[in-house]
């Protein structure tokens, strides 16, 4: 009894607690009557606060008290007004702009702009302020509106206005969510988010993508944004090396909490650096950083968008001062589809002091749970710290209640009723698909067009597949995939059967297995795509992909061991023969050349490479990615791009006896390979080192061997893998080896300081290949080139130790 009347007295108190709960809202707006967006409220000398909509409209939750509530916004002179709260207010602000004066300083004419010593000043702190705060958490509310400003009627046929749901003047929201969350962080760089709630307009089971770490950009570090708008990192106004990239203007000073404060206007010395134009505001004396007003453009070097303007506003914090609000504002177009929008943070109630869990930094930077996007509109209007303006309100009415709508079999049934409409051009070009998405479940059909080929062992031909997916809740699925194969011109049919089942997403972990028969390239890694090869073998009697037929049973499993950390079984059971060429039509007849033999060793004569044989073997792996960090959600754990390399240690073995099997061998190799290891200015680099050795090689057939992935055509899709000029079949081995490339892409780091070229955003790089083993003991290449995007050309040479085997041009297209 005494226990129930606790709790009643709790929930009473608790009740009584929300209900003296009293709100100040109003807005904000400057001395001509337009809103200013995203000023900063808060309660004078805490860090408990908000921020204005973009409409300057405020709304902030207090107990009942007296409060000095600051007005902040960048440019505009702090207001701070007395309230005594017992009652809910409304309190309209206005905010003049700021008065930045030169009374102190005396600027002669051909003298040094005194902004130049106020930045090296800063410079000389730029260390010390970056490291003296060791670990703090906060409360982070999140928002982010993405719109379509204006788009073209149509787009690949489809009626724009429809699809994505806009006005009549093809405009709209494409993007609205919100997230409150708790951020936790430790030097140098750990992190750790959980997520507390989140809403995304149309979709009741999303999650945000917003993150706290994502807007948090710290201009005491040097380059900022490196591998995110560009290639390369953008240099802060007080890097070490920034005064070589900029010119400083002294606007004016002016006196705010006591501070006095500097207004630097930051210019790029040259156009086309990599660096922010805008302001910078210094505290006199300390030399922190106290608001942030830059902005990058097209001539900064960012892709996909035109201009994105960074705001950010600092408080003080015991002895330092802390980012409360941050905005980041952006607009672009691309392919006639004009975009703007921008992402506000709101960081309060800061602990700088910490006491974190043993296990609180543990490579998961953001958690979600299954509750997150569970909560009613009245928590959000409890707990919406920015009002909505009235179209996000609208927004959110309107693309919940079609959500909801959407998710009715009769709604379902009818959109798909003319998607899952059959048309023979469909089928053709891009394949046909009959789907039921009330009950999750997908029939997809192969185009017929890419399905068919043309190679000297089959002739004209054709690989055809249906593929059938089941999906369940939090992304767990299955898969099943027939597929038949049957050349005309040596009449011969194959066919497989694979399914797969994706039944732990938060432990990355699936199996599945495959039957059949079905003709395989003799180099397991590919060499050339068969469309590639077709035209290749119709229009300059070139075939160079060689193949053999294999029937098997194969079986594979793989699961998440710890984080970062994945492993593999897999067990293969398989006949495999030589097969011979069956044709050698082609369309022009080239005097100097005659296709060669399926026997790349053998290319005058029809020689069988190896016998019939059966195999059985099993293979064991282990990939371990150093210091992954990753983001755990209901529907599964997902890894971010890691700082450090990755780490796969492969064993197998070929079993003689068992089933039948011919062969009897065990190899074991080491690969070490890192993307994009970002080295500021000068771009980043890309590496990739392997070694592997046959412990036992007493029966080893040419399809079992180590093979590499080569390459000897022009064109070709790229990959770090792939050596650029080596024979796919000549250099593969059943004894050691060893194996290593690496990239550098410069970024435009030369190219930018071109004229003519910078416009077009190109790309630098250099590269090259080694592999030695007893087939090929000292092949190495090397080769140069610029990319765009998705397209590259590169000019290389290769050599067999001393002497140059070939050189020439490879553009490469594709991620």
């Amino acid at each position: 009894m005494t226990r129930l009347c606790a709790l009643i007295l709790l929930c009473s108190l608790t009740q009584l607690a929300i209900a003296q709960q009293y709100t100040v809202s109003g807005t904000i707006k400057d001395t001509g009557g337009q809103p200013v967006p995203f000023a900063s409220v808060y309660i004078k000398n805490t860090t408990t606060g908000t921020s204005a909509n973009v409409d300057g409209k405020y709304a902030i939750k207090l107990q009942k008290g007296d409060y000095i509530i600051s007005y902040r916004a960048v440019g505009y002179k702090q207001q701070d007004y007395k309230v005594k709260l017992s009652e809910t207010i409304n309190n309209d602000v206005i905010l003049a702009s700021e008065s930045y004066t030169l009374e102190n300083v005396t600027i002669k004419g051909n003298a040094e702009d005194p902004a130049f010593e106020i930045i090296r000043k800063a410079i000389k702190q730029r260390k010390i302020h970056l490291e003296e705060v060791k670990a703090f958490t906060c409360d982070v509310y999140i928002k982010g509106v993405q719109k379509l400003k204006g788009a073209p009627k149509k787009f690949m046929g489809r009626d724009i206005q429809k699809v994505m749901e806009l006005d009549s003047n093809r405009q709209g929201i494409l993007y609205l969510s919100e997230s409150n969350s708790k951020f936790s962080f430790r030097r140098p760089n750990d992190v750790h988010e959980e997520m507390i709630s989140s809403k995304v307009a149309g979709r009741n089971n999303a999650f945000s993508f917003n993150k706290a770490s994502d807007l948090i950009i710290n201009f005491y570090d040097n380059y900022l944004l490196e591998n995110k708008l560009s290639a390369r990192g953008f240099i802060s106004p007080i890097a070490d090396n920034a005064l070589f990239y900029y010119k400083y203007k002294l606007v004016g000073e002016s006196k705010e909490n006591g501070e006095l404060i500097h207004k630097i206007q930051v210019i790029p010395r040259r156009e086309n650096d990599p660096v922010f134009r805008g302001y910078i505001y210094i505290i006199d004396e300390s030399w922190r950083i106290y608001n942030t007003d830059v902005y990058l453009t097209e001539k900064s070097g960012i892709n996909f968008i035109d201009t994105l303007n960074i705001n950010q506003q600092f408080t003080k914090v015991k002895d330092t001062y802390m980012p409360t609000n941050i905005n980041f504002q952006f607009a672009g177009s691309v392919l006639g589809f004009k975009l703007a929008g921008y992402f506000v943070g709101v960081y309060s109630n800061y602990d700088l002091d910490p006491k974190f869990p043993k296990d609180r930094f543990n490579g998961e930077i953001l958690k979600i749970t299954k509750s997150v996007n569970k909560k009613d509109s009245l928590y959000w209007i409890n707990n919406r710290p920015i009002p909505l303006t009235p179209d996000e309100q609208v927004n959110y009415i309107k693309k919940d209640s079609i959500a909801k709508r959407k998710e009715s079999k009769v709604y379902l049934d009818s959109l798909e009723k003319e998607n899952n409409e059959f048309k023979i051009t469909k089928l053709l070009l891009r394949g046909y698909s009959q789907n039921d998405r009330y009950h999750k479940q997908y029939l997809s059909f192969d185009p017929v067009l890419k399905s068919i080929f043309y190679n000297t062992v089959e002739g004209f031909a054709i690989k055809y597949g249906v593929t059938y997916r089941q999906d369940f809740e939090n992304r767990r699925s299955y898969s099943i995939r027939p597929e038949l194969r049957y050349g005309f011109a040596n009449k011969k049919l194959t066919g497989s059967l694979t399914g797969n089942y994706y039944y732990d997403p938060l432990k990355r972990a699936s199996f599945g297995g495959s039957f059949g028969n079905g003709i395989f390239d003799l180099n397991n890694l590919g060499s050339m795509t068969p469309l590639g090869n077709t035209i290749n073998s119709l229009l300059y009697e070139k075939n160079f992909p060689k193949f053999y037929e294999k029937s098997f049973v194969s079986l594979y499993t793989t699961r998440e061991l710890a984080s970062g950390l994945q492993a593999s079984l897999s067990a293969d059971y398989s006949k495999s023969n030589t097969l011979t060429n069956s044709t050698d039509f082609k369309f022009f007849d080239a005097k100097d050349r005659e296709f060669t033999s399926n026997n790349p060793f053998s290319p005058n004569a029809e020689i069988p490479l190896f016998p019939t044989y059966k195999s059985f073997s099993a293979t064991a792996s282990l990939t371990y990615t150093i210091g992954q960090k990753y983001i755990t959600r209901p529907d599964g754990k997902f890894y971010t791009e890691s700082n450090f390399p990755k780490i796969t240690v492969l064993y197998k073995k070929g079993f003689n006896g068992v089933f039948g099997s011919d062969i009897d061998y065990d190899f074991a190799k080491v690969e070490i390979a890192q993307d994009r290891i970002g080295l500021g200015l000068w771009g980043y680099t890309s590496f990739l080192v392997g070694a592997g050795k046959f412990l036992n090689n007493d029966k080893v057939y040419y399809p079992e061997y180590k093979h590499f992935a080569g390459n000897i055509s022009t064109i070709f899709p790229p990959n770090l893998r792939k050596f650029q000029y080596l024979d796919f079949y000549q250099f593969s081995t059943n004894q050691q080896y060893f194996e290593a490339h690496v990239e550098h892409n410069f970024a435009g780091f030369f190219l930018n300081k071109v004229p003519l070229l910078r416009k077009a955003k190109l790309e630098e790089f250099i590269g090259g290949g080694y592999l030695s083993s007893p087939e090929k003991r000292n092949y190495k290449e090397f080769y140069f080139g610029i990319q765009r995007l998705v397209l590259r050309v590169s000019y290389g040479f290769a050599y067999d130790g001393p002497t140059k085997l070939t050189q020439g041009f490879r553009i490469a297209y594709g991620f």
